[in-house]
């Protein structure tokens, strides 16, 4: 077991001495992971809202693609945005495979589904009687949504904490779509993967050391979101 003790060793002082390969590998992972969410969450919370706030032809529809969705896996969104992207892609033209705002497309296609399905959940959860007592009160119809985003605010936290743990510890398209470029588009995750495939477990502990931080971190935000929904 002497190398797994030389390895914590050696990832000790990669983080104390901030690494140049370590230290881009966690930017770029928290850096396309935030861009992702962003996009993720102005795309999916008015969808997720809308889905579970109205009814309308075919709303059971879009709960169960979406619902089918939180189980894509990464490798084949990786493949989908892989062929639209690639230089023979309808894409290709714009450059964008192997760089980070091609990574973050997957990473946003990932978080989707997460976001859109828990929020509808979220409305679809709130006591009715909540709504006829707005309503019965003369809320207008602008007011009513309002409130009802207010009192999920909470709910939105968590999934939005969620899709971020979902994000930044995949694999699959962060290796597909950016190419683990060191320096560039090497995330955590891959470089992990790389440097352990290599036996070189310094880096791999010293970024999974960071990984569980942040797990750590997402857990406590988490847990905070819960107790504040409970109140």
């Amino acid at each position: 077991m002497g190398y797994f003790s030389d390895g914590f060793l050696k990832a000790a002082e990669l983080l104390l001495n901030m690494d140049d390969a370590t230290v881009s590998a966690i930017q770029a992972t928290l850096s396309s992971t935030a861009c992702a969410l962003v996009c993720a969450m102005i795309l999916g919370l008015p969808l997720g809202f809308l889905i579970g706030y109205t009814n309308f032809p075919g709303k059971k529809l879009a709960r169960l693609i979406s619902d089918t969705l939180l189980a894509f896996p990464t490798v084949l969104i990786g493949l989908v945005v892989y062929i639209f992207i690639t230089y023979r892609g309808p894409l290709g033209h714009l450059g964008l495979l192997f760089t980070l705002p091609g990574m973050v497309i997957g990473q946003t296609i990932l978080a989707l589904p997460i976001i859109v399905s828990w929020t509808a959940q979220a409305v679809e959860n709130l006591d009715p009687r909540c709504r006829q007592t707005l309503l019965t009160l003369g809320a207008q119809p602008m007011q009513l949504a309002l409130l009802t985003i207010r009192e999920i605010r909470y709910d939105i936290g968590m999934v939005c904490v969620t899709a971020f743990g979902r994000v930044v510890t995949e694999v699959g398209v962060a290796m597909m779509l950016g190419g683990n470029i060191r320096y560039h588009t090497r995330t955590m995750t891959t470089a992990i993967s790389l440097e352990t495939s290599k036996g070189e477990f310094a880096q791999g502990i010293a970024l999974g050391l960071v990984l569980l931080l942040i797990a750590f971190i997402v857990n406590a935000a988490l847990s905070w979101f819960r107790q504040k929904g409970r109140v």
